[in-house]
């Protein structure tokens, strides 16, 4: 099977998030999840940029707008993930993602599931 094309928003997100290390992107569930040395810190999904957060991070993200991830179950429930997308700003140059990016990076570090 022929690995799928990376959508513009994908390849563009990997330039941003260059500076921070060792990148690797995965297609999941319709949308891309992104892995930096191994931890698991943004997703891709509806063409929308998504950065990892947690209970110490998430209200900087709300705080200058951003929307958390949104699934709508087919059954209609709506799960809420702890993905928030970014000021506009951020996505106009490494520059300005990177301290976004690092602290999707401090919460995918600070809730890593241990290896079984």
């Amino acid at each position: 099977m022929a690995a799928r094309e990376l959508p513009v928003v994908v390849r563009y997100a990997l330039e941003l998030f260059a500076p921070l290390g060792t990148l690797r992107v995965k297609g999941m569930f319709g949308g891309w999840g992104f892995y930096c040395d191994d931890l698991f810190f943004a997703i891709v999904a509806n063409d929308i940029l998504y950065l990892k957060a947690d209970v110490q991070s998430a209200a900087t993200f709300e705080t200058v707008g951003g929307e958390p991830f949104r699934l709508v179950r087919k059954d209609g429930r709506i799960d809420t993930m702890n993905y928030w997308t970014v000021p506009e700003e951020a996505m106009e140059s490494s520059e300005e993602m990177l301290p976004w990016a690092r602290a999707a990076l401090a919460a995918a570090a600070r809730n890593r599931k241990p290896a079984k």
